[in-house]
């Protein structure tokens, strides 16, 4: 029997998510077309002998969240629980706690994802890695590779980095058990519930990865697939690129095509049925449309993620930006951002982590609208964060709009 443990974290840990994450829990983001925890529970769900999915975090229950859970249930014909953290307990302080519910039934490994990674999940793989390379008692992290530059190094640097997806035996618990009890032993004389929740936060990557590699019990399955992390807005275009093409072979069913009265498609399109389209607009490359979603003639979409219930009126244009639920796009306005993307021509190119200033200035990247914002017809937005509810009458440029 095996299990699976997605780590979500928490509303302070979506900050370089915002202004998307205020209206929803970033893990419910929709990212080619679907939350973006659903393909992590889908990826889960199709490995045989898969009892149990469990979702941990420091969210607070919320309607969106337990509604979520219900129809992923229902669909993947799974249990999934959600584990609520008192506190930021770090990737292994989380699992540590609910170990109990974890070991639960006696499952022989399971699976730990990071919510915040997109890949094309390679868990079956992983485990028949485990089952032939690793010792009884061994451990798998997958890994990928990445080129970066170090100028005469003094020692061995390695191109693959940490993926933040595991495969743990039961026994993990002993080497976290052993660090939490060496925090509490450091942390004895302070005050005890700080103490017990600092001894507590324990991080997988720094605190429990490295002891492991030296005892010769951790080894690496370096995937050959996609994988990139989705730590800020600008970053989810990206991973809906990767998950559309994914699409060809797994949904294809979820892939717009060119049909008769229907829009010009170009490239790897997703379009929920509700939206209304007019058949003059032309959708893609890497293009999602959500929910109730209304496009007008003439209108153009590229790069771009279009949210539930907004509006794009005749003739605009919308490239490299998401836009927020309910928002409205007037005629011939003209919403543009810049990609941020890694080398195209680089298979394993990974996206960089942005920062949101640079030298003192915005740093130019896509253009997010928040909820319930209207831009007028004619009015160009260019690489700027506009915060919800906003009723712009002007242009701008290289700016957050507050």
């Amino acid at each position: 029997m095996l299990k699976a443990v997605i780590l979500i974290g928490g509303p302070q840990k979506g900050t370089r998510f915002r202004p998307l994450s205020f209206e929803v829990p970033k893990p419910l983001f929709p990212v080619a077309g679907v939350p973006m925890l659903q393909h992590h529970i889908e990826a889960c769900a199709k490995v045989p002998n898969m009892k149990e999915i469990l979702l941990i975090g420091f969210y607070q229950p919320n309607e969106e969240l337990t509604r979520f859970l219900f129809n992923a249930q229902q669909e993947f014909k799974i249990s999934i629980r959600y584990l609520q953290e008192y506190a930021a307990l770090g990737t292994g302080g989380g699992i540590y706690h609910f170990r109990d519910q974890i070991v639960s039934g006696s499952p022989e490994a399971f699976f730990v994802l990071n919510a915040d990674v997109c890949a094309a999940f390679p868990l079956a793989e992983m485990l028949s890695f485990q089952q032939e390379h690793g010792e009884p008692n061994s451990f798998v992290i997958l890994g990928t590779t990445v080129l970066h530059y170090v100028e005469k190094p003094s020692t061995f640097v390695s191109d693959i980095i940490n993926c933040g997806i595991y495969l743990f035996k039961p026994e993990i618990f002993q080497h976290i058990g052993a660090v939490f009890q060496k925090n509490q032993q450091d942390m004895s004389l302070e005050e005890p519930t700080n103490g017990w929740h600092r001894a507590e936060a324990i991080r997988l990557e720094q605190d429990i990865f490295t002891a492991l590699a030296g005892q010769g019990k951790l080894y690496v399955y370096k995937t050959p697939g996609f994988w990139s992390q989705i730590k800020s807005a600008g970053s989810a275009i990206y991973a809906s690129r990767l998950y559309l093409n994914q699409y060809h072979t797994t949904h294809p069913e979820r892939l717009a095509s060119n049909k008769e009265g229907g829009p010009r498609i170009s490239g790897n399109v997703y379009i929920h049925p509700t939206a209304n389209i007019d058949p003059t607009a032309m959708l893609g490359p890497n293009v999602s449309i959500g929910t109730g979603v209304t496009i007008g003639a003439g209108v153009r979409v590229r790069e771009s993620v279009i949210l539930h219930g907004v509006t794009l009126q005749d003739h605009c244009c919308v490239l490299n930006s998401i836009v927020g639920w309910d928002s409205t796009i007037g005629k011939w306005a003209r919403v543009e951002g810049t990609p941020s993307d890694p080398n195209p021509n680089d298979p394993f190119a990974k996206i960089d982590s942005e920062t949101l200033f640079r030298e003192g200035k915005l740093t130019p990247s896509i253009t997010i609208l928040g909820c319930n914002v209207t831009i007028p017809s004619e009015v160009i937005i260019l690489n700027s964060i506009v915060l919800p509810h906003k009723d712009l009458n002007r242009s701008f440029k290289n700016q957050i709009i507050l």
